[in-house]
């Protein structure tokens, strides 16, 4: 049973509250060294690192609710 597109991994964090992405995900994802990441962070549903190339697409629905007001 797998689900195609669809990861799990598991992180240590370490002393100083860094973690290591698994080099698969890095793979998979493209990650290189020196990237930027975006991480956003939601008390009930936990943290998430959407793709680099979403971040114009989050910056326009938070930015689009201040033009609402």
């Amino acid at each position: 049973m797998g689900f195609e597109g669809k990861y799990a991994w598991t992180v240590t964090v370490g002393e100083k509250g860094q973690i290591v992405i698994p080099k698969q995900a890095r793979e998979v994802f493209g990650i290189k060294p020196g990237d930027n990441l975006l991480l956003l962070g939601d008390k009930d549903r936990g943290l998430a690192i959407p793709p680099k190339s979403s971040l114009d697409e989050i910056a326009k629905l938070i930015f689009s609710k201040d033009d609402e007001k």
